[in-house]
């Protein structure tokens, strides 16, 4: 059974979405403000989250980035296009805006789980890659692939939210306590030394940059925008 937690003081449409969601079979927690979000992802982490974004306490634009690695739709009033596009690049996997129809809401809550990787410590899979956290190994068609600390912290972060673009800063606050003394340029160069590897072990060009913004995950898609040259202490 699917956990969802839904992140909005709005009583009213909380518990909507909590009587449609039970009616789905799903299991629903509720959070009433941004400080009660963290809380309650400190005591688990769900399997997708709806997030409003004008909480009490913490507000939404806030909390998401606690969320990394949970697929979350933010629903909220919110309808100007520069809130949507932040958002998303930011690391929301949706945006809904209120008022919203249900059916609709409910229907993008069943794609994003569909859509969403293993949880920690289970293997992730993205064509014929393939990713063990608990051993921290990469393999390519069952043969393994050696990375370094970075490279894995890079792969495995990318393929925690292969939908997503996963933008430079976010990369490099989430692999901060693998490499802290890594920069903007350095990433660059171990992305590019990542995408090579996989490369010369058989995989697609599995790993896009998004130019100005980021990396994702996808499938077959050569980056066209050339790497800058860095470094960085590895191991």
């Amino acid at each position: 059974m699917s956990h969802i937690l839904v992140i909005d003081d709005d009583i009213h449409i909380g518990n909507l979405l909590q009587e449609a969601l039970e009616g789905e079979g799903y299991r629903v927690s509720r959070a009433y403000s941004g400080t009660e979000a963290v809380l309650a992802l400190e005591r688990g982490r769900p399997d997708l989250a709806l997030l409003d974004l004008m909480l009490p306490g913490l507000s939404g634009d806030e909390v998401l980035p606690r969320l990394a690695g949970v697929p979350v739709i933010v629903v909220s009033a919110r309808a100007d296009i520069d809130s949507k596009t932040a958002l998303l690049l930011g690391g929301a996997a949706d945006y809904v805006t209120k008022p919203f129809v249900l059916r609709e809401l409910l229907a993008r809550v069943a794609v994003r789980l569909r859509e969403a990787p293993a949880r920690e410590g289970a293997a992730l899979a993205f064509g014929n890659l393939r990713l063990e956290p608990d051993a921290r190994a990469a393999s390519v068609d069952g043969e393994a692939v050696r990375l370094t600390r970075t490279e894995y912290a890079i792969l495995k972060l990318l393929m925690t939210s292969p939908a997503q673009v996963v933008t430079k800063s976010r990369l490099l606050e989430q692999i901060a306590l693998d490499t802290p003394d890594c920069t903007e340029s350095s990433l660059k160069t171990h992305v590019s030394n990542l995408r090579k590897k996989l490369r010369d072990a058989g995989a697609q060009d599995y790993i896009e940059s998004v130019w100005g913004i980021g990396f994702k995950m996808a499938a077959g898609r050569p980056d066209t925008k050339p790497s800058e040259a860095g470094s960085c202490r590895d191991g």
